[in-house]
């Protein structure tokens, strides 16, 4: 396993962080258990989840991936042996503390201390705002529409987040689906005054969305607050498995086709066909070389995989030992070229 700092912690994450967000929707949680024994013993010491998991996301799963992390530390009594990422849910969900999901108050408080309650701790390792309160483009959408006065609460949110690193509960924090506006306010007020850093930016980065190439890959670099990149397969795409519209009984798009429209778009069959062939040319395994490509980009600290059977899991996590010739990835960059960030 490879490993690098997370911000300016000084905490060593693994490259290949394991995504949860399945648990208690596609994975039982005895699968869940198998995963985790699996992911630690490889080296992977660095996980991530959500208040808001299981996904897609309903009222009625809602916290109960936390809760089976939870379980899997009380049962295993390996809690410190994780680096542990959660994340504080944005306004949209009703059913989440009636929709008021402010990052301030008793709504910030509840969310971290219900969180803990689920995951059998005392602490998190890294705390992140997993969107924006205020009105940005995230989760694929486009043409920005700006509201003048909407928000401006960067230094009310960092106050709020030291109490919590004060006392503990909080060792860490980080941002999610963020622009490069708000991560650089963010640093700025905590440069000047003397609050809490942001020590890492979850967005999608892979094949299909290299958009965060654009801005915030230089934000990351010049101020050490590297990219944690969630959905490096698409959701699937990017193993190859959907290829000419196949939908495997059990995958994401069969179960819940209507949900992942993100990844439906004009070009992605396309797209991904191209990527397909580069693979197959050079003997690599599809998923390995979309995610190993994500991994050693200079602006990457962790690459999330997310898996719903062992098989899947094993060979995202054996991609850190793959190795792309500058042949492969000149290939991947004539594919951008004619097909640039088909999945936004």
């Amino acid at each position: 396993m490879n490993y690098k700092k997370l911000g300016n912690t000084g905490l060593d994450v693994s490259t290949i962080c394991l995504g949860t967000m399945t648990w208690g929707e596609q994975n039982t949680q005895d699968e869940a258990f198998e995963q985790m024994d699996f992911a630690l013993n490889n080296g992977v010491n660095f996980w991530d989840t959500a208040e808001l998991y299981a996904v897609p996301p309903r009222k009625e799963t809602y916290g109960d991936t936390e809760e089976i992390i939870g379980n899997w530390f009380e049962k295993t009594k390996k809690r410190k042996e994780v680096i542990l990422a959660t994340k504080v849910a944005g306004p949209a969900r009703d059913y989440l503390r009636n929709g008021e999901n402010s990052f301030t108050g008793p709504n910030l408080e509840s969310a971290l201390n219900n969180s803990l309650k689920r995951l059998k701790t005392d602490y998190v390792d890294l705390y992140q705002l997993h969107w924006p309160e205020r009105n940005v483009n995230n989760f694929g959408k486009l043409g920005y529409v700006h509201k003048e006065n909407e928000w401006n609460k960067f230094e009310d949110v960092l106050v709020e987040l030291s109490k919590y690193i004060d006392q503990g509960k909080i060792r860490y924090v980080g941002l999610s689906n963020e622009t490069p506006w708000g991560v650089l306010n963010f640093l700025q007020l905590s440069k000047d005054k003397k609050l809490p850093r942001m020590m890492s930016i979850q967005n999608p980065y892979s094949l299909l969305n290299r958009s965060y190439e654009v801005g915030l890959a230089e934000v990351s670099i010049r101020e050490n607050i590297g990219c944690l990149a969630y959905s490096p397969l698409a959701s699937g795409y990017l193993s190859g498995k959907y290829r000419n519209k196949n939908f495997p009984k059990g995958s994401r798009m069969e179960r819940d086709y209507d949900f992942w429209t993100r990844y439906r778009k004009p070009n992605t069959e396309d797209a991904v066909e191209h990527y397909y062939k580069i693979s197959k040319k050079y003997d690599l395994d599809m998923s390995q070389m979309s995610i190993k490509f994500c991994e050693i980009q200079d602006f990457m600290t962790s690459v999330i995989i997310g898996a719903t059977t062992m098989e899947q899991l094993k060979t995202n996590i054996e991609s850190v030992n793959v190795n792309l010739s500058d042949d492969v990835i000149k290939e991947i960059n004539t594919v951008q070229t004619i097909y640039p960030n088909p999945c936004p």
